[in-house]
């Protein structure tokens, strides 16, 4: 089987990529790399070992700095690690010979805010990022396709909207919710959900589904080319916190907390997946009340384990 690298393999994404290991990528004819050691994005010798002991055929590099607030609070980090530490990979692969596949993760992010007329957002759509995460992302971008125009990689980027399952950190809305409900459930605190602004839009796309977007990439994605990986559909955030209460059938207030809002949040977003349904044949698979009871099951089982250390209310 072909060897597939993926950078970032303890997040969110990375993480699922090991869970679907059997399955999902061994089915696209994939057998996941695992790191042999630690490595950082910012330290070229570390990366130049793990790549030596690899030898992928392809690589997702999904590492980086992803949390907004903590780019807006050190912007000067998020730079380093999401531009200059995708140099570093890219020259490190390039000094162990590679010659395979090459897939960025980028963001949809890097859109910015678009007027509603000009919904859905396709890749024609010029980058205007409007928070220090978004520019990093758009840079890198820059960089990978100057690297698709010089070498004889295929290097393809990947703009995924927002994405949500199970094992999702609760900085993001959706788990945020799923874990307060679940601490509801098992009488950790009030009936109440903390919520930020709860009146946009978003366009969200089961993980899994993204994983199988990255793995038709790789076996049909065009290089130098950018793609979009998203439902193509626009969901409110009010009504999938809505779904989420009649799932688990808990009567709770809404509460907005202004720690949880960001100055520069879209109202609405909403993508264009067609460019990648065309390349590869890929669809989004998975309907969105079943992503949702996952993320709620999951957090019902993390929740748990915060029960042997907290007080009941």
């Amino acid at each position: 089987m072909k060897r597939l690298f993926i950078t970032g393999q303890s997040g969110f994404v990375g993480l699922t990529f090991e869970r679907l290991r059997e399955h999902s990528v061994a089915a696209h004819g994939w057998q996941l790399i695992s790191a042999a050691g630690s490595y950082d994005l910012l330290d070229p010798a570390s990366l130049d070992l793990v790549l030596q002991q690899a030898r992928p055929d392809a690589v997702i590099h999904l590492a980086g700095q992803t949390f907004i607030p903590e780019a807006f609070r050190d912007p000067a980090h998020t730079l380093d690690v999401n531009l200059k530490g995708t140099l570093n990979l890219l020259q490190a692969l390039q000094g162990n010979g590679f010659s395979g596949t090459f897939l960025y993760v980028s963001s949809g992010d890097v859109y910015g805010k678009v007027n509603p007329e000009l919904l859905p957002i396709s890749e024609q759509q010029p980058a205007r990022p409007q928070n220090p995460y978004a520019v990093s992302k758009s840079a890198a971008e820059l960089l990978c396709y100057q690297w698709s125009c010089n070498l004889p990689w295929r290097i393809m980027i990947a703009r995924p909207f927002n994405h949500i399952g199970a094992g999702q950190r609760e900085d993001f809305v959706i788990s945020s919710v799923a874990r307060q409900l679940a601490r509801i459930r098992l009488g950790l605190q009030e009936p109440r959900i903390q919520v930020g602004d709860v009146d946009v839009t978003r366009d969200f796309l089961d993980v899994e589904d993204v994983i199988s977007a990255y793995l038709s990439l790789l076996e049909k994605g065009q290089n130098g080319e950018i793609y979009n990986v998203c439902s193509g559909k626009e969901y409110l955030i009010r009504d999938m916190i809505a779904s989420m209460l009649y799932l688990t059938e808990i009567d709770a207030a809404i509460e907005q907390d202004p720690s949880r809002l960001r100055p520069s949040d879209l109202r609405r977003v909403k993508g264009d997946n067609r460019k990648l349904t065309l390349a590869t044949g890929w669809q989004p698979a998975i309907p969105m009340q079943q992503t949702l009871l996952s993320v709620l099951q999951d957090w019902d089982a993390r929740a748990g384990a915060e029960r042997t250390i907290q007080p009941t209310l």
